[in-house]
């Protein structure tokens, strides 16, 4: 009986495949397969482009040719080695690849005398992980030249701007009279004459333009209540929201509708009426288009604008809901008016932190009187810094600075935009003729505006006192310290501006909206006339280079009732270009020029 282990050597060896044939493709077996793998003949594979290639080019000299195979080749060379690589191996392979790059940024700008010594490798770094983070990374408060604002003011006829959107380079502005306005912003006036030849220009560059140009306008009609059909508001609008991708535009009103538009033309999208009361707030989700909607109605709804859908709605406040605010996680800030409470909503854990307010500041101050220290009676805006604090105002014109850890603020800023004007005697009192001590008080301004540059230091207020105040959070991100003044050209107001917002001399020298001269000096500064109702805000160029462009609505009174109404003011909205100062700007690493 013959066996493998009898056969003659001859026969045992294993017949060689002619040498034209190419080798045979493994096929790997799958367990769905009816037939085994094996019994399928293996397809022979056509030759590779790269061969056709070479055989169809073999006359020719074409060096783009030759190059895009040297790209091909080292391409699929990469992609050879990479193949075996382990998790940890391609992550190390790629922080290389970064380091790299930013080496390359770095040798490209080069260094500042002041900066050798920084290791600027390792702050970009400490930068990007604290973006992804969601914690405060860029200290640019102490950046900007604020004195050195350029303001411009443009409106159209409508009545008082209620809120302000921006999705660079557009504006977005609603009014109380039903208004959608969108405007375009210029250019910096170095982009918008660019010289196209090397000749030198015979005549001077014309001035820049600085006043934003209207594209389109949509208003409403509070006429057709009885129309079902009809997609537009029927009563003042209250707040606009503009996507970051520049498809949507949301309004909300006090006809209890929420109207998405497209943002390219206007034209409304859809509209949602499941609010029961006026919806007073939006704010996107950042990176999303996920919205957030907040209401008189004291509820808190979530929409999906890629759906175009209602998703939930999230209830815990105990009064009206009048402002709310969001960043990149999944969960928003609001604030609830009379009950003095701000509410972190996590929607995914469906779960919300309540952070009471209602605290003052118990320390007197020498130049202000204790009657005008008053107790916090509304929390009216809420502006996020990062996902673990936050800034809310309220109508005792003080700024509390919140941490998602505590239930009590960190820091409590009174006063911050003054004390009114104080009374005449005569206003006072009905009598014939009053004495002084029959005048109350003065009282704080309210905080009518807030607004925070994501994942920064810089905090933008507004009231009636005729300034858009800046503020940056401290190094150790425990207080809140004044910055500057917005449409303030001289240093005058500046120099006699206290922490706390009050003057030596407010009791009787403040300057007013219709043009009183300020903290008594002589200087006259350009004032915003009217209630700063909304503060909206971007950056230009990359990492905010070429400085900041502010955009505050105006209007004669109030966004959500007339208790304030400003004499001489304007309806319209200002726009505000802050620069830089000059300092090295190279991967977010300033040094004094």
């Amino acid at each position: 009986m013959s066996s493998f282990f009898t056969i003659p050597g001859a026969q045992k060896k294993r017949k060689r495949a002619p040498a034209t044939d190419l080798p045979k493709k493994r096929v790997a077996t799958s367990k769905f397969s009816k037939t085994p793998a094996k019994s399928k003949p293996a397809p022979t594979p056509a030759p590779t482009k790269r061969v056709e290639r070479d055989e169809s080019i073999s006359g020719s000299d074409s060096e783009s040719d030759v190059a895009i195979d040297d790209h091909q080749s080292s391409e699929s060379a990469s992609e050879s080695e990479n193949e075996g690589e382990t998790a940890a191996e391609k992550r190390l392979r790629l922080a290389e690849r970064y380091l790299e790059n930013v080496r390359q940024e770095v040798d490209e700008t080069g260094f500042d005398a002041e900066e050798i010594d920084r290791d600027i490798i390792a702050e970009r770094l400490q930068e990007d992980v604290a973006e992804a983070k969601g914690k405060v990374y860029r200290t640019i408060a102490s950046e900007l030249a604020v004195d050195q604002a350029s303001h411009t003011l443009f409106r159209c006829n409508t009545l008082s701007t209620t809120s302000v959107a921006i999705c660079a380079p557009y504006v977005y502005t609603v009014t109380k009279d039903q208004c959608l306005v969108k405007w375009k912003l210029q250019d910096l006036p170095a982009n918008q004459y660019p010289q196209t030849t090397k000749k030198k220009p015979k005549t001077p560059p014309a001035p820049p333009r600085r006043r934003p140009t209207k594209v389109a306008m949509v208003k409403g009609n509070n006429k057709k209540a009885k129309e079902k059909g009809y997609q537009g508001h029927m009563a003042d609008i209250l707040c606009v929201a503009a996507s970051q991708d520049g498809k949507f535009v949301v309004t909300g009103g006090a006809d209890k509708r929420l109207i998405v538009y497209d943002a390219k033309s206007l034209k409304p999208l859809r509209v949602f009426m499941h609010h029961r009361d006026a919806v007073t707030g939006l704010a996107f989700r950042r990176g999303t288009n996920q919205l957030y909607s907040a209401s008189k109605d004291r509820t808190v709804k979530v929409w999906s604008l890629d759906e175009l859908t209602y998703i939930e709605t999230l209830f815990g406040h105990q009064d009206h809901v009048v402002d709310i605010d969001a960043l990149a996680q999944e969960r928003c800030v609001s604030v609830g008016a009379r009950d003095r409470t701000a509410r972190l909503w996590k929607v995914v854990e469906e779960t919300q932190l309540v952070f009471r307010g209602g605290s003052i500041d118990k320390k007197q101050k020498a130049h202000i009187d204790p009657r005008s220290m008053a107790h916090e009676g509304n929390m009216d805006r809420v502006a996020m810094l990062d996902d673990d604090l936050f800034v809310t105002g309220s109508d005792n014109g003080s700024l509390a600075l919140w941490s998602i850890q505590k239930k009590k603020p960190l820091f409590i800023l009174p006063q911050a935009h003054g004390l009114e004007h104080p009374l005449l005697p005569t206003e006072a009192s009905a009598e014939v003729a009053p004495g002084p001590q029959v005048v109350p008080p003065p009282q704080p301004r309210w905080i009518t505006a807030l607004r925070t540059l994501p994942y920064s230091d810089l905090i933008l207020s507004g009231s009636w006192d005729g300034y858009v105040r800046v503020w940056r959070l401290s190094g150790d991100k425990k207080k809140i310290e004044a910055a500057g003044v917005l449409g303030n050209p001289s240093s005058a107001a500046a120099a006699d501006y206290k922490p706390n917002g009050v003057s030596a001399d407010d009791s009787g020298d403040e300057m007013e909206v219709d043009g009183v001269p300020v903290n008594g000096t002589d200087a006259s500064p350009w004032m915003v006339k009217g209630v700063v109702n909304d503060i909206a805000l971007f950056e230009r160029g990359e990492r905010g280079k070429d400085g900041l462009c502010v955009v505050a609505g105006v209007g004669k009174d109030h966004r959500l009732g007339r208790w304030k109404t400003i004499k001489g003011g304007k309806n319209g909205a200002v726009v505000f270009e802050v620069p830089r100062t000059k300092k090295s700007l190279e991967n977010g690493v300033t040094g004094a020029s």
